[in-house]
């Protein structure tokens, strides 16, 4: 393979790497709460140490890579992130695994909207769509293979698990990027302010309600599926995995379908769609039925990724790896927002849990995603 197309392969496997390493832990929180002494709910917040600071950090990360320079920035995170995973495998206490849990947040936030932006800065703008989709489904796939791999490295050791991550970091960080991407200078002059406009925000805004409402819900499923239908723990696995699988198959077809259709209109589409497949997953009285929606909610899903990444990056913004990172924040503080607002709700009545989000996704994507000239003007001086 030419060293271009291995880093170009790079670029889209840094998509995988983000969520899989935020996920992996899923599977495996009863094995790592037992070696580390504590019960799986406390493991489990080491699902929200690397998500929380993902988000957080997201939101000044592209505006700082883009002064710093792109490949400089990408190639000291997957140094960190390698550091990071290598302090996991060697963690004695759940203190240290958190601290370590949380730098490896803070670096891969420092790589996927660099990684985004610099898809962005070598694609004409009218294969923008297919060219994130893509990139969409390697996110897609590694949300969806996390557990499966974390579950089965704790069938030996779950700390193989972080030395299999931080063997893919260390690959990644060695190939680097483009060499047309390594020509485009930093920019030290570029603002935060210039990725914070409006009409960026009320992007995020539908990222953040799109993530939240659809793969945030996940959880919940899991829930109504022991709830409703009996499903033990590998049938439960099996159910969540059609919403991963489905995205992942049509991620790039949605991409095309976007530079057709436009970023707007797609993620509309999506959110509408997706709002009805919710309900009917939360109210569906048959297993077969309610598996269907949520695959096909995963489709939605991609809709409404896809687009509002198509939306910013297609844009004239001075800053548009500011931009990009900034949507992104949004969308994972969805992810993390969702099981502290729903879980109370669905203990009170489980329909409203899905309900909700539904409608608030449905009514809130038309009203509040900007018209594609608002997304698209010049950048002022």
């Amino acid at each position: 393979m030419r060293r271009d197309s291995l880093q170009i392969a790079a670029l889209y496997a840094g998509g995988f790497l983000g969520p899989f390493g935020g996920g992996v832990v899923a599977a495996m929180l009863p094995e790592l709460g037992a070696d580390l002494g504590v019960s799986a709910n406390s493991a489990s917040t080491s699902l929200t140490a690397y998500l929380f600071p993902f988000a957080a950090t997201m939101l000044v990360s592209g505006t700082l890579g883009a002064r710093w320079g792109r490949v400089r920035t990408v190639r000291i995170a997957y140094a960190v992130y390698v550091l990071a995973s290598i302090a996991c495998v060697f963690a004695p206490t759940l203190a240290l695994l958190l601290g370590a849990r949380v730098l490896q947040g803070c670096a891969n936030a420092f790589t996927t909207p660099l990684l985004l932006a610099a898809l962005a800065a070598l694609t004409p703008r009218q294969r923008l769509g297919r060219v994130l989709g893509t990139f969409g489904a390697l996110q897609a796939a590694g949300q969806t293979s996390a557990p499966l791999v974390g579950g089965l490295a704790a069938e030996v050791n779950w700390r193989l698990a972080f030395i299999l991550i931080a063997a893919v970091a260390a690959v990644l960080g060695v190939i680097g990027l483009p060499d047309s991407v390594s020509a485009i200078p930093a920019d030290t002059t570029i603002r935060l302010r210039e990725a914070l406009r409006i009409d960026v925000i009320r992007v995020g805004v539908i990222a953040l309600i799109g993530w939240g409402a659809l793969g945030g819900l996940n959880f919940l499923l899991a829930f109504r599926a022991e709830d409703a239908f009996g499903l033990g723990p590998t049938a439960r696995g099996v159910l969540l995995t059609c919403f991963g699988m489905a995205g992942i198959l049509a991620a790039r077809p949605v991409g095309t379908a976007i530079d057709a259709i436009g970023a707007r209109r797609a993620v509309i589409i999506g959110a509408v769609v997706g709002g009805g497949l919710v309900a009917v997953v939360g109210t569906a009285g048959q297993l077969v039925v309610t598996a269907l929606a949520w695959a096909l909610a995963g489709v939605a899903a991609q809709f409404v990724l896809v687009g509002v990444n198509a939306a910013v990056l297609g844009s004239r913004s001075a800053n548009r790896s500011g931009a990009v990172s900034v949507v992104q924040a949004f969308r994972f503080t969805g992810a993390a927002m969702t099981p502290l607002l729903l879980t109370p709700v669905y203990g009170t009545h489980h329909v409203l849990a899905f309900v909700v989000p539904a409608v608030l996704l449905a009514v809130a994507a038309p009203l509040v995603m900007p018209p594609s000239h608002a997304v698209h003007r010049e950048p002022e001086n």
